[in-house]
């Protein structure tokens, strides 16, 4: 990771610059190499595109930032303003790259709302709480828990622009194209079995593989070219096109995951360590959508247009 950031990541075109595609291209190989690398990997690319749109610090070459947006009932993070600027308090879940990362991206409660902040992780205010990340797939993304003990923190944006931006959802496409890149390394294994010599049965499995594969691949490219022609979001078609991707692109990893193991049985898991650690690292993160509830939320947006399709 800390190679990728020195001598790579400066080079990743931002999303809506006109190259949309080769950034989701490269965080998908980066996820085919390793799933972890590739999640790391997004959250540093998305913390700079954040960074980009809201006006926020510049990062400075060699540090890794992670972007630590989830905000669940409890604990809190709250943010306080007083004569030193602005400090964090409270615990913050879910924090990939807890022990990795020198600076972040926290979301915190400012009275009822939410507002972002740029952390720097190494001060002494900020400590990561152990055995708080029991996973077993995803286990070297170490995402536990963040405490943070009135560190201090730098605004960027206003409150509520994080998540009203429109690269928030350009963002979260994003997410999906290290998915994507993850089940193609998944499929490699069954990819190499088939061409070894298969039954019909096999090759019927990697046939429907490249279908599912085939079509997450056209649908983030078809988004990529979507977001640079109108990088602003002024046609209001950000969060649908999000969710119909990461719903397809969830959907054909998903279906990969299933028919690898179907077709190859338990061998691959039990003899193939890359594999084996790979299913389980990408089944923990698909669980970053939120399955149904998504599904629902965009059910009801569709049903506000006229002519969906």
């Amino acid at each position: 990771m800390k190679s990728w950031v020195n001598e790579e990541a400066a080079n990743l075109p931002l999303p809506g610059g006109g190259f949309t595609d080769t950034r989701w291209l490269t965080l998908a190989a980066l996820g085919r190499e390793d799933t972890v690398l590739g999640r790391f990997a997004e959250a540093h690319a998305d913390a700079v595109a954040i960074l980009d749109e809201l006006g926020g610090p510049p990062p400075k070459r060699g540090r890794i930032w992670g972007v630590w947006a989830a905000e669940p009932p409890s604990p809190v993070l709250e943010a306080s303003h007083g004569s030193r600027g602005w400090k964090l308090t409270g615990v913050k879940p879910w924090c990939s790259g807890a022990s990795l990362c020198t600076d972040a991206l926290v979301t915190a409660r400012v009275g009822d709302r939410s507002m972002l902040f740029a952390v720097d992780l190494t001060q002494d205010w900020c400590r990561p709480i152990p055995h708080t990340w029991h996973a077993v797939g995803m286990s070297r993304s170490d995402s536990g828990s963040v405490r943070f003990d009135g560190a201090l923190a730098v605004p960027v944006g206003e409150q509520g622009a994080y998540l009203e931006r429109p690269g928030f959802w350009h963002g979260a496409i994003g997410v999906a194209a290290v998915w994507f890149g993850s089940a193609c390394a998944v499929a490699d294994v069954l990819h190499t079995s088939v061409r070894s010599g298969a039954d019909a049965h096999t090759s019927a499995h990697l046939g429907a593989v490249a279908a599912s594969l085939g079509a997450a691949s056209s649908a983030l490219t078809t988004a990529a070219a979507e977001i640079d022609s109108d990088p602003n979001d002024c046609e209001d078609r950000g969060r649908t096109r999000a969710r119909i991707v990461r719903s397809i692109v969830e959907s054909a990893a998903t279906d990969c995951i299933d028919r690898v193991g179907r077709a190859l049985g338990a061998g691959p898991l039990c003899s193939n360590g890359v594999h084996a650690r790979r299913v389980a690292d990408l089944t923990v993160y698909l669980r970053q959508s939120h399955a149904e509830r998504d599904l629902a939320a965009l059910g009801e947006d569709i049903a506000k247009e006229d002519n969906p399709w």
